[in-house]
């Protein structure tokens, strides 16, 4: 057999979101996705929000999801390494998935590098200039005290009360569907600063909700879009980066 070699990339699945019937398509359709790529993955990233909420209690986590949980197991079982980045929608996840479904975990922007290419792989949310208001948020979101306060909430009120959260964060992000140009995109502006340090080939981020492939110099960033409408992922076969759609030939 072959010696596999595809690095697969995808973001913003956002399961759960926005009804259980829509999220249970969604949900379906991802399976069969990471079903299409086995054959070929030597590793997947899934790069943050991945769940349009999620929060791990000492005892409990969100109920659902059992199809795309089971399909992760099959694949780190099988020897596929999965990543998992949390975003500003999951950022909540501690040790569950390692645990039980055998992925890492990532909670900050990682570099990587995959036949002599450099990576720089991260959800997206809080780099660059602006959204000061996010960014001091996720301080506190961060700070393992309110997380120990939010775990007293009963996960019945807890889950809905950040649902209805989530669906406000994510109606914002969904609304900002046009390429605003390199300078008022944050992510080009993170990109270009990091380039200012070192040498980065590929940046590849989530969070925007638009699949983005745009050129910054000698380097290029991707977004990956989103899979409440686009199912865009990423592909790199050890040459090349492409932005693909699900589904289409």
């Amino acid at each position: 057999m072959a010696e596999k070699s595809t690095i697969y990339f995808a973001s913003d699945f956002h399961l759960g979101a926005p009804s259980f019937k829509e999220s249970l398509g969604r949900e379906k359709r991802i399976v069969q996705w990471l079903d299409s790529i086995k054959h070929d993955a030597a590793e997947i990233y899934l790069v943050g929000d991945i769940f349009d909420f999620w929060f791990e209690y000492k005892h409990s986590i969100p109920k659902g999801y059992s199809r795309f949980m089971g399909k992760i197991a099959e694949l780190t079982d099988n020897g596929i390494p999965v990543h998992f980045f949390t975003g500003n929608h999951d950022m909540w996840m501690f040790d569950y998935f390692e645990k039980e479904l055998g992925v890492s975990i990532h909670r900050a922007p990682i570099k990587k590098t995959f036949n002599g290419k450099q990576f720089y792989i991260g959800h997206g949310d809080g780099l660059g200039p602006g959204d000061k208001g996010y960014k001091l948020l996720k301080k506190v979101f961060s700070n393992t005290f309110c997380q120990w306060l939010f775990a007293r909430f009963h996960p019945n009120f807890g889950i809905g009360l950040a649902n209805y959260w989530s669906g406000k964060s994510r109606r914002f992000n969904t609304d900002l569907k046009t390429f605003m140009g390199e300078d008022k995109e944050w992510l080009v502006q993170y990109c270009k600063e990091v380039l200012k340090k070192e040498s980065i080939d590929v940046f590849i981020f989530g969070h925007r909700h638009m699949p983005i492939n745009h050129k910054i110099g000698n380097s290029t960033y991707i977004n990956l879009g989103e899979w409440m409408n686009d199912y865009t992922y990423a592909k790199f076969d050890g040459e090349r980066v492409e932005l693909l759609t699900f589904g289409n030939s």
